[in-house]
């Protein structure tokens, strides 16, 4: 007969008296010595359920191993238990109860600590796709658009050159101090800001009006974000450009035709044209 120790005796037998069965009694006769064997008359159907909770307490897991929570390690002890006990009940009631008393050997491949591994995390397969780049229409600047731009200027220059060699300029005689020129005028280029002399003070026509024109210009870009190229979306751009560029081409055709001498507002069909190239 099979050693069963003390404590797993009286464990049973408070079972069975709790639970109002026949050798509930036996607790508080059973013999000091753990080593003791059991009484003859203790029935072979009443050691297997002792056998099984000794099993099943001794092993308790109640501390983390591996990273792993206790209570799912006492979880998956368990399952085991219980798949092991059942695969051996239909081998017979001596089979079963060696099972239940023998240790569980760690499956193959298992982790630290002889516990199987878990995956608590499941992954998209979504992130792990490879994700191709979608095709842009877009070139480098380099060679694409400076190569066009380096031909533009080198063709630009080379035909300024041949021109000037071949047509004269309309250069005017040398400059006598004794005769100034009426009206004197600026270039052309400069004839809005020369304009703009004769309506306001020096100050305002030469440095505030040009500074608010030169800053309205810089903000612009920051102003109107939108990427667009169409000239259909660029509404806000292309209206503050052409108010800018019509302010300023009335000035300058003001400061060409319309002024006479002494820098007179006059009408050129009546007068005349003071204007020089």
């Amino acid at each position: 007969m099979a050693e069963v120790p003390e404590h797993l005796l009286k464990r049973s037998a408070e079972r069975r008296k709790a639970l109002g069965l026949p050798g509930g009694e036996a607790a508080d006769d059973a013999p000091a010595d753990t080593g003791a064997d059991v009484p003859a008359e203790t029935p072979a159907e009443e050691a297997a359920p002792v056998a099984a909770s000794a099993a099943s307490d001794e092993g308790v897991i109640t501390e983390d191993k591996g990273g792993v929570p206790a209570h799912l390690l006492e979880r998956s002890r368990k399952r085991k238990a219980a798949a092991a006990g059942g695969g051996a009940a239909a081998g017979g009631g001596a089979t079963a109860t060696a099972t239940k008393t023998a240790p569980i050997a760690a499956p193959a491949g298992t982790g630290p600590g002889g516990h199987t591994q878990r995956l608590l995390t499941v992954v998209k397969s979504g992130s792990i796709q490879q994700t191709r780049a979608e095709a842009q229409d877009k070139v480098h600047t380099w060679p694409h658009l400076l190569v066009i731009e380096l031909s533009a200027a080198l063709a630009l220059t080379a035909m300024l050159l041949i021109f000037s060699a071949i047509v004269r300029a309309p250069l005017l005689g040398l400059a006598d101090v004794n005769q100034t020129p009426n009206p004197s005028k600026a270039p052309w280029y400069f004839l809005g800001l020369q304009e703009l002399l004769t309506m306001f003070h020096p100050m305002v026509a030469g440095v505030t009006v040009p500074g608010m024109g030169l800053f309205l210009l810089i903000i612009a870009p920051y102003v109107d974000t939108n990427p667009s190229n169409k000239p259909d979306d660029r509404k806000f751009a292309i209206s503050l450009f052409t108010l800018f560029l019509m302010f300023w081409s009335v000035l300058v055709i003001i400061g060409s035709f319309f002024r006479g001498a002494g820098f007179n507002f006059v009408f050129p069909w009546n007068d005349g044209i003071f204007f020089e190239l």
